[in-house]
């Protein structure tokens, strides 16, 4: 009896061992189908919008997920955020080139067409200056000032060549030839002729360009003539209005001068006969560009005006010692104008001859003797301020020559010049400070 209640003790033991084990394997199994259910429902939840999207639109959202973290990376470099990594730096804007930037990189092209290049004092604009005749000849009185020391500031005063060497291009008459040979010009009254080394004294003045085209750069015949070219050219000074041949005495000179390009053209009427003692320039002989009659030079304004955005033409003409015009300056002026010249600059009557304005264009028929004898004379110079639009200001500036010096007037002196131009000048105003306006 006693074995049979201990197997029957063993039985009920095994028998709450089962129950106690199945219900927390239940509970549990029970959870973990839960869990499952729901990882697989958030999985679907997540998944499902990518599965169904076209493979672009995923492409997409991770380029535009890239560029924002790129941008934000840059950022945060410019700002100095982020180690080991480079600040970006600005990408460099391109130089400027100018319009004739194919003609600057063509020096054998520059040399041959006669273009020089200039940098402007003032962006965007250029400055030009004018005066009329000079004269370097030790033989004449005018040289008396200078023939001792070599200073041309003896003679052309500290103010007036301040004035000249401001401009970005300052031009003249240059109313001699250099040379130490030739012979003079039979029966001329006056001869003129200087040393070569005096055209050291044009760049001491600041002159950039000088006009041959008058009456006396042939006075001691054609070897004279080519060694002014020869000397000029030695100088660093170019020349224009005469040459070795007609090609090169009516070719312009041009000045690139930030980006425009300017044409200075010169020619002379003077003398008015069939066989004067200053010679034309032929195809095979040296000489100087001549105007009386103008058709070959209205063809050469023409073409400057077709290779460059402004024209001067500087014309030797009118009577000798006369303010008052006479009819051939009047006929020519309008073809001047007519044909392409945008600024004309006239010398030769050794005074000063009015101000006029032709359609729209200012011409001042002479600006006298500027250093060129021993008399006392009004004189002066024009300044004139051109941007791509045009002229911006034209200025006449009061001078006297006298005792062979040339002194820049002021006060009442600069004012009774002013009055004498006002009065000579028709259709144009002229202020205290020498400013014309039309």
């Amino acid at each position: 009896m006693a074995k049979k209640r201990s197997r029957k003790n063993k039985k009920k033991k095994r028998i709450r061992f089962h129950k106690s084990f199945i219900l927390p394997f239940i509970i549990t199994l029970t959870a973990a189908v839960a869990l499952g259910v729901l990882a697989l429902a958030a999985h679907q939840w997540i998944m499902e919008p990518v599965k169904t999207k076209p493979a672009d639109e995923v492409r997409l959202d991770y380029e535009k997920e890239t560029q924002k973290t790129d941008r934000v990376e840059t950022e945060g470099n410019d700002t100095g955020v982020g180690e080991g990594t480079e600040p970006v730096m600005p990408e460099e804007e391109p130089e400027t080139v100018s319009k004739y930037q194919e003609e600057l990189d063509n020096p054998a092209y520059m040399e041959e067409n006669n273009i020089y290049v200039v940098e402007p004092a003032e962006p965007d604009r250029v400055t030009m200056t004018f005066a009329g005749d000079i004269l370097f000849d030790t033989n004449y009185a005018i040289m008396g000032t200078v023939r001792g020391s070599g200073d041309i500031s003896q003679g052309i005063m500290p103010e007036v060549i301040e004035r000249m060497q401001a401009a970005d291009i300052m031009m003249l008459n240059n109313e001699f030839a250099y040379s130490d040979r030739g012979t003079p010009t039979a029966d001329k009254q006056f001869t003129f002729r200087a040393r070569p080394g005096t055209a050291a004294y044009l760049t001491d003045l600041g002159v950039d360009l000088v006009s041959l085209a008058n009456n006396h750069a042939y006075d001691y015949g054609p070897t004279a003539l080519e060694d002014t070219l020869d000397t000029l050219r030695e100088t660093g000074i170019p020349y224009v209005g005469a040459g070795r041949n007609i090609d090169e005495a009516r070719k312009p000179v041009y000045y690139i001068v930030g980006d425009m390009k300017i044409a200075f053209v010169s020619a002379t009427q003077i003398e008015r006969l069939d066989t004067p003692d200053t010679k034309e320039a032929t195809e095979t002989t040296p000489g100087v560009f001549r105007c009386w009659n103008g058709e070959k030079l209205m063809e050469t304004i023409r073409e400057a005006a077709q290779n460059s955005d402004f024209v001067v033409a500087y014309i030797h003409w009118g009577t000798e010692n006369q303010a008052e015009l006479d009819w051939a300056q009047l006929k020519q002026a309008p073809e001047l104008i007519a044909a392409g010249a945008d600024l004309v600059i006239g010398d030769h009557p050794h005074c000063l001859q009015p101000i006029g304005v032709i359609q729209g264009v200012p011409v001042i028929y002479s600006l006298g003797n500027f250093w060129f004898n021993s008399k006392t004379l009004d004189t002066g110079m024009v300044e004139v301020v051109i941007d791509e639009t045009g002229i911006v200001s034209y200025q006449f500036i009061p001078c006297l020559q006298s005792g062979c010096k040339t002194t820049l007037l002021q006060g009442a002196e600069k004012e009774r010049v002013l009055a004498y131009m006002r009065v000579i000048s028709e259709g144009v105003r002229i202020d205290g400070d020498g400013y014309v306006s039309w």
